[in-house]
């Protein structure tokens, strides 16, 4: 495979200009509009996405999959178990003898200075599925979800409520790619990383009230409060968040047209009470299938341009 003349990867929202995010977000609808409508569209067609899964994944998982099959390439999965990687050989070398046999590498896994290590030697696109820093794909997804019940998001007013973690990280990033306000209302302790922050502080404001944070929003998100490895921080981050969880009342605060928002999985009773996770203005079950369009449409820009 001859390498080519420049790679684009995807490793944060950052990777790509504003405009090149919105094309995407337009792709994506485009794409779900002519999935429902059983169009065969088939630019992938005898490309393979190799799939590093060093984390557990349902949506991931599932959503790369069957968006690679219905472009019309295939996919292959690889667990720790499965490559070299879960035997200690050097990041570097796998990329470089993977890139070299597949178009385009999707990896999900922990610190995010392996994914950065591995794009850096590889011959062909490399995608974020998920790290401990970021959850580029599920902003995707996200704008698209937001775009598609209520317009442009530019000048609108986001809300996050719980943990200053990746995917928080992530709605920073896209308070700057996108053009909104982010509230970020998360207990001491938790705020998301000062030097993402940094590069946002003109449209990000961390509170330590969420129902102040809600108030007048256009759209509230959350997301579980214990990741995978923090499993032995349950009993002190669930004290950490009492009053963190989005409910009813908090989400009355927000505006009329105001959306939920969580990438799933979610804990009803948790970060999200049970009844607002069913209700009208949470769009998260359209989110989760937004995943599978929106990847489908960097998929199709990354590998065919």
């Amino acid at each position: 495979m001859n390498k080519p003349e420049q790679v684009r990867h995807f490793l944060s929202l950052m990777d790509l200009e504003p405009q090149e995010l919105r094309t995407l977000v337009d792709r994506a609808v485009e794409l779900k509009r002519m999935h429902h409508a059983g169009a065969v569209h088939t630019p992938l067609a005898n490309k393979v996405l190799a799939m590093i899964f060093a984390k557990s994944s349902t949506r991931t998982r599932v959503s790369f999959e069957a968006g690679m099959a219905q472009l019309g390439g295939s996919s292959m999965f690889l667990s720790p178990r499965d490559t070299q990687l879960g035997r200690g050989e050097p990041i570097e070398d796998t990329a470089r003898v993977m890139s070299r046999m597949v178009d385009g590498v999707m990896i999900r896994t922990f610190d995010h200075v392996d994914i950065e290590t591995f794009a850096a030697h590889s011959q062909v696109p490399v995608i974020n599925g998920l790290t401990d820093l970021c959850h580029p794909c599920q902003l995707l997804a996200d704008m698209q979800t937001y775009v598609e019940h209520r317009g442009d998001i530019r000048g609108k007013t986001v809300t996050w409520v719980g943990d200053g973690n990746n995917m928080c990280h992530s709605y920073i990033g896209a308070a700057r790619q996108f053009d909104f306000k982010l509230n970020i209302a998360c207990p001491e302790g938790f705020d998301p990383d000062a030097e993402i922050l940094a590069g946002a502080s003109d449209r990000c404001e961390i509170s330590r009230d969420p129902r102040a944070a809600v108030e007048n929003a256009d759209l509230v998100v959350t997301d579980t409060w214990i990741s995978m490895g923090q499993e032995e921080e349950k009993a002190r981050r669930e004290q950490a968040f009492a009053g963190y969880m989005v409910d009813r009342a908090m989400m009355d605060l927000a505006a009329s047209d105001a959306l939920f928002l969580h990438c799933l999985p979610a804990y009803r009773g948790k970060e999200v009470s049970a009844e607002l996770l069913d209700a009208p203005d949470s769009v998260v079950w359209e989110e989760a299938e937004n995943r599978m369009h929106a990847q489908k449409a960097l998929l199709e820009f990354l590998l065919v341009g």
